[in-house]
């Protein structure tokens, strides 16, 4: 079988050549033509290339920043980080908040290819979310925070060693039933954190019940809460607790306050700079990920690829640091 033309596209989908070529281009058509176009693309691994490649200089001086959460303060740094970056090379930014949905994150990379915006920077909603069509388009896009299956430039953390040495601090601190309460099970930023706990803790300790410590929860602080209420009801509760993102320890911290066990009474070390609290700073582990940083270097990726540059996919990995507390129990 030769190369998939855009005619196979146009007689699987049941529609004119022009109408694929349409969805292709971003010029709006009906939502059933477009999926049916679509999933006749994806059935058939079509690529069209050389539309991409007109489509690049064609494209508006405008990337996409589609994230999951406008709320939390980690990305909301990243997106400054992302901004600075863009504005400087003379580029608009558009931020799309998805609610880690993945239907609306959806529509955004619709209105990403129908806008002809240049390239799009994402933290995927789930390991569901498909970036098929806006691939297909020749834009670049550049995935932040959690890692995707698609062959495209990525920006990470160090999420096992923020895990490993968020832990490692609580144990050198002398906690011994140290908890983790992290993100969603099914996010690799949520996994990868989790198992650099376990990792720490069943070093330091082989009898320790790691299963009955862990708790997946959402990132956000009423998963912190829930989750912390949890393991305070356990018959033996865990005298220090790791959070696998900043909101989870704010949810976290606030239960504790409100059973009279403030940090440091019950250690807490959270992976990323706590947004807002009303303790002490010293009095929380904090494993500070360089949110901002993870932007600007996303930023440039994207750029450098919108200027043409074909080298392989790369991913960086950004270190993060450790800021003990030092408050004593």
């Amino acid at each position: 079988m030769g190369m998939t033309t855009i005619y196979d596209v146009a007689e699987l989908a049941g529609v004119s050549p022009a109408t694929v070529s349409r969805v292709f281009n971003g010029t709006s058509v009906s939502v059933e033509k477009s999926k049916a176009v679509r999933d006749a693309a994806k059935e058939l691994k079509f690529v069209p290339s050389r539309t991409a490649r007109t489509l690049r200089r064609q494209s508006s001086e405008v990337i996409g920043l589609i994230i999951p959460d406008i709320e939390n303060p980690y990305f909301t740094e990243m997106a400054r980080g992302v901004e600075d970056v863009a504005s400087e090379a003379g580029y608009s930014v558009v931020l799309c908040n998805t609610d880690a949905q993945v239907d609306k994150e959806s529509t955004y990379l619709q209105i990403a290819i129908s806008e002809n915006m240049s390239g799009v920077i994402i933290a995927t909603a789930s390991e569901q979310s498909d970036l098929d069509l806006i691939l297909a388009t020749g834009r670049p896009v550049v995935a932040v925070d959690r890692s995707t299956t698609y062959d495209v430039d990525g920006v990470v953390m160090a999420n096992r060693a923020a895990g490993a040495s968020a832990t490692r601090a609580l144990i050198d601190a002398g906690y011994q039933r140290i908890a983790y309460i992290g993100g969603p099970e099914h996010i690799d930023t949520a996994a990868e954190r989790a198992s650099g706990w376990r990792a720490s803790l069943a070093h330091a300790q082989p009898d320790a019940d790691l299963e009955a410590l862990l708790r997946f929860a959402t990132f956000r602080v009423d998963g912190g809460r829930a989750a912390m209420e949890e393991l305070l009801s356990m018959p033996e509760p865990p005298d220090a607790v790791v959070a696998g993102n900043n909101l989870i320890g704010v949810g976290a911290i606030q239960v504790l306050t409100e059973h009279g066990l403030t940090p440091p009474r019950v250690g807490v070390a959270v992976i990323g700079s706590l947004p807002f609290t009303t303790l002490s700073p010293t009095a929380v582990t904090v494993v500070r990920l360089p949110a901002r940083h993870m932007g600007v270097t996303a930023a440039k990726m994207l750029l450098e690829r919108i200027g043409g540059d074909e080298q392989p996919s790369r991913t960086v990995v950004l270190r993060n640091e450790l800021r003990a507390a030092s408050v004593p129990r």
